[in-house]
């Protein structure tokens, strides 16, 4: 197991805007330090020397304009609920703090800003303004003199952006039902706010010469209760203002339909005031989370990515005339589980994918000299590193710059190619999936559904760029070695398939139809050959823990064991209530979520579970899996259990990560492979 884990995983790839420079974090077995490279070498030099697994993340990169400086957040748990609450899963006996630091490109000690969150480096690249407490503060970028707080305004603020010159900054500030876009000058000065409404107001993003803002609208929340179970209907509208007088109108609204909703996927809106006087943005109206672009005076929006296939991680050039993104598609039908970089015109829809084949590159960025694409990049057998080729240029040539950092150990480990398929679930939706096939071995082997968290994910015919995931195709690839047959399940609920795919009805707490995936995926399983349907197991984390339980619950005949890690297991009760001015639904609503809970299914459960949870999860209650273990032990479920105190829903400490991953290896070969 630590063999497959020992991968180096970059994140928070960031470049300069006006050279070759670039930083990233790079998490070596819990080791979180920053390295930097610049052209026309892009050597990878480790810039900071934090060999320690504290658990401690690194967040928020990002290089001043210059690319002199380095700036990053340490500490907190950023995918998880409260991003900003200090986290310590190593039990340290002193308080852990959530703090902003910055360090020389060029080398040196890293220096402390101020405790902190979200920061932005001025243009001018001499000042980081960030967040605390819910106020904007600032401080120099080198750490000489005071943080201090730059300004106060009522509510909880946020999204921060300085104007173009510097000498302004916008801002978001949220205020329960309501949230205003406001803009601070200076100490002598009111804070502007932007076309104040009764409405939901967010994304500021400044035209090029700061003449103007451009924002998302939505509607302020409240009004009767609404149904539960119809399709949300979340409109919204892209408006712009004249900073001078504030004149202010909307210049692009979505469709008031499911599909014009504003999209969940990666970066929401996407909004990006971009060159050639254009705005551009993600929409997911029809039906696919694509780019458009509108002019910024208002007009039609073009699509500019058409095709069944999704868009996520953008990012406009420098000289804002393209955008890059990562896509699911290519010249090969299997590129649908896969991410290839994509570029288009900011004005035309003439996209091309610029690095086909067979592998996973997500992240896209163009270094401020705009002579390089910069982007994470691995495949079935390589995890993630940074990557480059020419920009604009024809070579197709990917260039990977960490690839000495993974260790002779994973590089020679003989790994599997997880094969895409599909079949159907009962009420003839597509169910997509990888299967992980062991070499050699019995004739009829045991086998193994994999449910990835989220839900809002998907798994890849590779290693993924997320972390969490990553781990995962490291378990199941492990899990392959052992002799199982692995079939990694991408359910509805999650990305890359379309918007019916991705909101269905009735699913979740409101009826659980994705269940009817997994138990197909089981069943696909028991049909095989080469499979022993007498010994299928199961197992995930999040909401692959919630199905996990469903599956053991529900389908004990099918799924002979399981391993749920911190799962929901109980929607009972987390219903609005019922009560003077109840929803339409609200009562069936209710009876969907008993449904939906796998707490409703202890008199049919059977088969043995694993439960595994950290006790500092702010993503799902801890209550949760005590909940459903106080209940099992009423029955005769044969029940083993692994609690981690001080860690969250992400392993920060890669000794647990390490401790999960063998204990639902051992848990599923000792039940299913002795």
């Amino acid at each position: 197991m630590q063999q497959l884990t020992t991968y180096p995983f970059p994140s928070e790839l960031a470049t300069a805007t006006t050279d070759s420079r670039l930083a990233l974090a790079i998490n070596e077995q819990g080791r979180r330090n920053l390295y930097v490279a610049e052209g026309p070498a892009f050597e990878l030099r480790k810039l900071t020397a934090y060999d320690e697994d504290l658990g401690d993340e690194i967040t928020s990169v990002q290089l001043s304009a210059d690319g002199n400086w380095v700036v990053y957040v340490k500490g907190g748990d950023h995918g998880g609920s409260n991003a900003n609450t200090p986290r310590n899963p190593a039990s340290l006996p002193v308080a852990t703090k959530v703090q902003v630091w910055s360090v020389p490109f060029a080398g040196g000690q890293p220096k402390l800003l101020a405790d902190g969150d979200d920061p932005v480096v001025s243009p001018q690249g001499d000042r980081v303004a960030f967040i605390r407490q819910g106020q904007v503060w600032t401080c120099a970028i080198d750490g000489s003199g005071e943080a201090g707080q730059l300004f106060y305004a009522r509510g909880v603020n946020g999204g921060i952006q300085w104007s173009p010159d510097g000498t302004a900054l916008a801002f978001v500030s949220a205020r329960g039902s309501h949230s205003l876009v406001g803009i601070f000058r200076n100490k002598q000065t009111p804070i502007q706010w932007v076309a104040p409404t009764f409405a939901r107001d967010g994304s500021p993003r400044w035209s090029p010469d700061g003449k103007r803002i451009a924002f998302v609208r939505q509607d302020a929340w409240g009004g009767a209760p609404d149904s539960i179970l119809s399709p949300v209907i979340n409109p919204w509208a892209i408006w712009t203002a004249n900073v001078d007088d504030g004149d202010a109108a909307p210049i692009w609204s979505a469709p008031r339909t499911p599909q014009g909703a504003v999209p969940t996927t990666n970066g929401g809106t996407n909004l990006h005031w971009v060159g050639k006087d254009r705005i551009t943005f993600l929409s997911y109206h029809d039906k696919w989370p694509h780019l458009y672009s509108i002019r910024d005076t208002g007009g039609d929006a073009m699509l500019l990515t058409p095709g069944a296939f999704m868009v996520e991680h953008i990012r406009p050039s420098p000289d804002g005339q393209w955008l890059v993104a990562s896509a699911n598609t290519g010249p090969d039908r299997d590129d649908i589980d896969r991410r290839h970089i994509i570029r288009v015109p900011v004005d035309k829809p003439d996209m091309e994918v610029i690095t086909p084949g067979k592998g996973i590159e997500a992240f896209p960025s163009i270094t401020g000299d705009g002579r390089h694409l910069v982007f994470l990049s691995a495949t079935a057998s390589r995890p993630s590193v940074p990557a480059l080729l020419p920009w604009p240029g024809t070579n197709t040539t990917v260039r990977l710059l960490g690839e000495h950092l993974i260790p002779d150990i994973l590089q020679n480990a003989e790994l599997v190619t997880p094969k895409r398929v599909e079949f159907k679930a009962p009420d003839g939706m597509t169910v997509y999936a990888q299967l992980f096939e062991p070499v050699g071995g019995a004739a009829e082997k045991p086998a193994v559904v994999f449910i990835h968290g989220g839900p809002q994910r998907q798994m890849l015919l590779g290693w993924h760029y997320g972390d969490y995931y990553a781990n995962t195709y490291a378990l199941n690839q492990y899990l392959a070695s052992r002799g199982f047959i692995v079939l990694s399940v991408n359910y509805r609920l999650g990305i890359g398939y379309g918007f019916d795919f991705h909101k269905p009805l009735f699913a979740g707490r409101y009826g659980a139809s994705e269940y009817q995936d997994i138990k197909a995926a089981g069943e696909w399983l028991a049909d095989q050959p080469q499979v022993d349907a007498t010994r299928i197991g199961v197992y995930g984390g999040s909401y692959g823990g919630y199905l996990t339980a469903l599956a053991l619950g529900k389908d004990s005949d099918l799924f002979s064991a399981g391993v749920d890690i911190h799962g929901v297991h109980n929607y009972i009760g987390r219903i609005p209530p019922v009560s003077a001015e109840p929803a339409p639904d609200a009562e069936r609503a209710i009876e969907l979520a008993r449904s939906s809970s796998p707490v409703s299914y202890l008199d049919t459960w059977r088969s043995p579970v694993l439960l595994i949870h950290g006790d500092d999860d702010a993503n799902v209650d801890f209550e949760q899996t005590i909940d459903l273990l106080n209940r099992l032990k009423k029955t005769n479920v044969l029940i083993e259990t692994l609690m981690i105190p001080d860690d969250t829903h992400h392993w920060m400490l890669y000794e647990h990560q390490v401790m999960v991953n063998q204990a639902t290896a051992d848990f599923l070969q000792k039940q299913l492979y002795p």
